[in-house]
C-alpha cells in the first residue's frame, strides 16, 4: 500500500514549509494572505458546498485584517478566453495587492493569466509558450501581484505550478503558458473540500494527476532528475490507483480523499521537475468532447506503446505498481521492448474498465475524424512545441502524420497493433 508520510515528505522537499495542505487548513488562508497584502480580490468557483468553505475564507481574511474588495466568478472548464477577459477586467477595476483564487485548475489558471494581462498588457497569444511572461516583466520592470491559490479539486496541481492553460472555444484549441513567474506565492489545498466531488469528477482529476506523473517519468529517462522523478512517480501513481476506486464508491472517505490529494499534488511536483508530452498534447485538441484529465487518461496507454522501446525502466516501475494492485500479471516483469509497453498499456486499460472509465476515443460522444486532424495540426504549432520536445522519442513535425497518426487511430479503436515504433 502507498506510504502517506513518504508522500508528505516528498512534498516538503518540493515546497518546504510554504505549502498549506491537509484537512481543515482553510482558516490559515487569512494570515497567509495578510503576509502578502492587505487588499484582496477573490476569484472563486461555485459548487455544492462551496459556500461553507468560502465563508471560512472570508472570515479568515477579516480576522487577519485583509480587506476583501470584490469577488469574481471563476472560469468554466478549460479556462475559456471569455472568462479570462472578464477576470482580467475585474482585477483591473479593483487593483488589489493580493489575489486569491478558490477553485479547480481552470479558475486558478485563468487567474494566473488574468494577472499577467492586467499587469503587462498585450494579448494572451503573446504569452503562450515558455518564458514569455518573464521576458515581458524584465522589459517593463514590473512584477505580478502575489497570488494565494486555493485548490478545490484533486487534479491539475495548478496551485503548485508554472502552467496556465487557456482555451479558444471557437477553434476548440487549448494553449499553454509555461513560466516560473506565474507560480502562486501561496498554494493551499484543504483535502476536505473534495469530499463532495462526484465519481466522474473524482476520476477525471485523479487520472489527470496520474498523467502528469506518468508523462514526466517517461520524458525523464536519461535526465539528471530521473531518480527523483521515479520516486515521486512511484508514490503518486500508487496512491491514485490504490485509492481512486474507493473514493469513487465512498466520496466522504477521508483517507481515500487525502490519498488522491497527495497523489495529484505529487503530479504538480512532477510537472515542475519536467514536462508532459504526447497525451497532454493531444488532449488540447479534444476540449469540446472531453475533460482534460479524461482525455489524457484515454491517450496515455497508446502513447505508452509508442514510447515503449525508449522507456524500459519507467515501464518496469509502472508495471510493477499495476501488478501489485491486481491489474497485471507479475510475469510482466519478464517482458521487454514493445511487449512490455503493450502489457503496461493493457494494465492501464484494465484499470480504466475497473472504474467504468472510457478506454477508447470511439466511446466518447461527439468524437470524430475532425478531432484527429485537429490534433495532428496542433502538434505542429510552435506554441506547443514543448510537448514534442518532452517526448522520450524524438518526434519532429515531419514525422507527426506517420507516427502520431497511428497512435490516434489506435486510441480511437483500441487496437494497439496499429501503433508504429520509431526506430
Amino acid at each position: 500500500m502507498a506510504d502517506f508520510e513518504h508522500a508528505r515528505a516528498l512534498l516538503r522537499g518540493f515546497k518546504g514549509q510554504n505549502y498549506i495542505h491537509g484537512v481543515a487548513v482553510l482558516p490559515q488562508v487569512g494570515s497567509a494572505a495578510a503576509r502578502l497584502g492587505g487588499r484582496a480580490v477573490l476569484v472563486r468557483d461555485t459548487f455544492p458546498g462551496a459556500e461553507t468553505h468560502l465563508t471560512i475564507i472570508r472570515n479568515a481574511l477579516t480576522t487577519a485584517g485583509v480587506a476583501l474588495l470584490a469577488e469574481s466568478a471563476g472560469a468554466r472548464p478549460n479556462a475559456p478566453r471569455q472568462d479570462l477577459a472578464r477576470i482580467t477586467a475585474e482585477l483591473g477595476k479593483h487593483n488589489p495587492d493580493v489575489i486569491l483564487s478558490f477553485g479547480g485548475g481552470s479558475t486558478i489558471d485563468a487567474t494566473k493569466a488574468a494577472e499577467v494581462l492586467r499587469t503587462v498588457g498585450g494579448d494572451i497569444e503573446d504569452y503562450f509558450g515558455a518564458g514569455r511572461v518573464t521576458a515581458a516583466l524584465q522589459v517593463t520592470g514590473q512584477s505580478l501581484t502575489p497570488h494565494v491559490a486555493i485548490q478545490t479539486a484533486a487534479s491539475s496541481g495548478a496551485h503548485l505550478t508554472k502552467y496556465a492553460n487557456i482555451t479558444d472555444l471557437e477553434t476548440g484549441q487549448k494553449k499553454l503558458i509555461i513560466d516560473e513567474a506565474i507560480v502562486p506565492q501561496q498554494p493551499v489545498f484543504d483535502y476536505a473540500v473534495t469530499y463532495g466531488a462526484p465519481p466522474h469528477l473524482t476520476a477525471d482529476g485523479a487520472l489527470d494527476g496520474v498523467a502528469h506523473l506518468l508523462e514526466v517519468l517517461y520524458g525523464a529517462v536519461g535526465k539528471p532528475y530521473y531518480d527523483l522523478m521515479a520516486e515521486v512517480a512511484a508514490e503518486g501513481i500508487r496512491l491514485a490507483v490504490a485509492y481512486l476506486p474507493r473514493a469513487m464508491q465512498q466520496p466522504h472517505d477521508a483517507e481515500a480523499r487525502e490519498a488522491l490529494g497527495l497523489a495529484t499534488d505529487l503530479g504538480g511536483y512532477a510537472i515542475m521537475l519536467g514536462g508532459t508530452n504526447g497525451a497532454h498534447l493531444t488532449s488540447f485538441s479534444l476540449v469540446d468532447v472531453l475533460s482534460h484529465g479524461r482525455a489524457c487518461a484515454i491517450m496515455n496507454p497508446y502513447y505508452t506503446v509508442f514510447f515503449a522501446p525508449a522507456i524500459q525502466a519507467p515501464l518496469r516501475l509502472v508495471g510493477r505498481i499495476f501488478a501489485e494492485l491486481g491489474y497485471a500479471s507479475p510475469a510482466l516483469s519478464q517482458l521487454s521492448g514493445r511487449a512490455l509497453g503493450v502489457a503496461v498499456a493493457e494494465a492501464m486499460i484494465a484499470f480504466a474498465r475497473r472504474i467504468d472509465f472510457p478506454a477508447t476515443l470511439d466511446e466518447v460522444p461527439g468524437f470524430s475524424d475532425e478531432h484527429i486532424q485537429r490534433a495532428l495540426h496542433a502538434a505542429r504549432n510552435p506554441q506547443l512545441k514543448s510537448k514534442l520536445e518532452n517526448m522520450p522519442v524524438a518526434l519532429t513535425a515531419e514525422l507527426i502524420d506517420a507516427y502520431m497518426g497511428p497512435v490516434l487511430q489506435a486510441a480511437r479503436t483500441g487496437d494497439l497493433a496499429l501503433i508504429r515504433n520509431l526506430s
